[in-house]
C-alpha cells in the first residue's frame, strides 16, 4: 500500500481545508493509499523520509515584510528542523495557496519546490496551486488528486 505524508502549514485555515479535501478524496476513492496529515509545527525530519510520497502545502505570506514567502511554520520546519534531510529521489510535490491581489501569488510553492529539489527529491508531479478562497474549488483539488493517484500507481 503506497503511503503519502502531507506536511502543511496553515494560519487562516485555507491550507488545512485543501489538504483535508485531498485526504478525504484519497480515503474515499483510493483506499489502497494510506495518507497521513501532519502540521508543519509538529513535523519532524523523519516525517519526510518514512513514506513513499511527501506533499508539502503552504499558503503564501508576507513574512518579514517580503511578499510571497511560505507560512512561518513551514519556514521554520524546512529551514531549521528539516534543513539536513536527505530525500534521495523520494517522490514529492507541493500544494501552494495564494491571493491574486499580490504580485507573487502562491509563490510559497516555488520555495517548497526548490527545497525539495535541493534535497534530492523526485518532483514527480506538477504542483496544485489554489488561488484565492479555496471554498468552491474542491473539484479542482479532487481532479488533481485523481491525477496524483494515477501517477503514484504508475511509479509504484
Amino acid at each position: 500500500m503506497p503511503t503519502v505524508q502531507i506536511i502543511y502549514a496553515t494560519g487562516s485555515g485555507h491550507t488545512e481545508y485543501v489538504v483535508n479535501v485531498l485526504a478525504a478524496h484519497l480515503r474515499e476513492n483510493a483506499a489502497h493509499v494510506s495518507v497521513t496529515l501532519t502540521r508543519a509545527e509538529q513535523a519532524t525530519p523523519d516525517d519526510m523520509t518514512k513514506s513513499d510520497v511527501v506533499i508539502l502545502a503552504s499558503g503564501s505570506w508576507n513574512t518579514g515584510g517580503v511578499e510571497g514567502q511560505m507560512h512561518p511554520f513551514m519556514v521554520e520546519f524546512l529551514g531549521k528542523r528539516a534543513k539536513d534531510v536527505e530525500l534521495k529521489k523520494k517522490r514529492c510535490t507541493v500544494i501552494a495557496l495564494g491571493d491574486e491581489r499580490y504580485y507573487y501569488t502562491a509563490r510559497a510553492g516555488e520555495h517548497m519546490r526548490m527545497f525539495l529539489i535541493d534535497h534530492g527529491a523526485d518532483m514527480f508531479m506538477d504542483p496544485l496551486t489554489v488561488v484565492n478562497d479555496p471554498y468552491g474549488q474542491e473539484e479542482k483539488v479532487r481532479k488533481w488528486c485523481d491525477r496524483f493517484v494515477s501517477l503514484l500507481l504508475k511509479k509504484s
